[in-house]
């Protein structure tokens, strides 16, 4: 069936379907949404089962400094809970499963400082960066031409902290720090606040889950846009 628009948004995930309806909302321009899934979401996806409620297989959490995603939330009557925290950690690292109360599954000092040394050098590199123009940092040839592995077995004295900077390039970035552009993984630290807001729950990037789950924003964001968004 042939079907007219002024304006065609190819794909339907929480991106596309904020252009689309700003587009449409906003200034009145005819919008079509395609998807290639049976569903919208993209990267949020969440499974409902009477067994379980419901859980997020993509993207889940949300806190400071993301304003976007939360306003957008709160526009189409999303809201968000606290991640509980209390109690000790559980960490399945470097082979081993530990649990323990604080920042570290380490009593050795060493290693503490080590950490903190490599989280501020991190910083300090990352906040260097212009988040709008990376490219224009004053050594962004040089970073650009290094991975984030290379960096990190450049300034780590020790194998734990190595090893604990992959471990929340990981859960940031989904992908090995040898494949990963150091002048990008900077700026990504930038644009998040730091590595503290990456890495850590509390008033950082793990704060905060939707509740009924993240999917519910693309949801109910293809609802007002009322039959104007295409899945196959």
């Amino acid at each position: 069936m042939e079907k007219k628009a002024d304006v065609i948004v190819i794909g339907g995930g929480i991106s596309g379907l904020c252009a689309a309806l700003l587009l449409h909302k906003k200034y009145g321009i005819d919008v079509l949404v395609l998807e290639a899934r049976d569903r919208v979401g993209g990267r949020t996806h969440t499974v409902v089962d009477p067994r379980i409620k419901y859980v997020d297989l993509g993207g889940a959490y949300v806190g400071p400094t993301q304003n976007r995603i939360l306003r957008v939330a709160k526009e189409v009557g999303v809201e968000t809970y606290k991640v509980y925290t209390k109690g000790k950690e559980i960490e399945q690292f470097n082979g081993r499963r530990s649990t323990f109360c604080g920042d570290f599954s380490t009593w050795n000092p060493i290693a503490m400082l080590d950490y903190y040394s490599c989280v501020r050098t991190l910083d300090e590199m990352s906040f260097s960066v212009p988040i709008h123009a990376p490219w224009t940092a004053e050594k962004a040839l040089e970073w650009d031409s290094m991975t984030a592995k290379e960096l990190f077995d450049k300034i780590c004295w020790t194998t734990y902290v190595k090893k604990r900077m992959v471990q929340i390039l990981h859960d940031a970035m989904a992908a090995e720090p040898q494949d990963i552009s150091l002048l990008y993984y900077l700026w990504y630290l930038n644009s998040a606040g730091g590595v503290k807001r990456i890495a850590e729950t509390e008033n950082a990037g793990q704060e905060r889950k939707f509740v009924g789950g993240s999917q519910q924003i693309s949801n109910r964001i293809k609802e007002k846009l009322k039959g104007k968004v295409k899945m196959f």
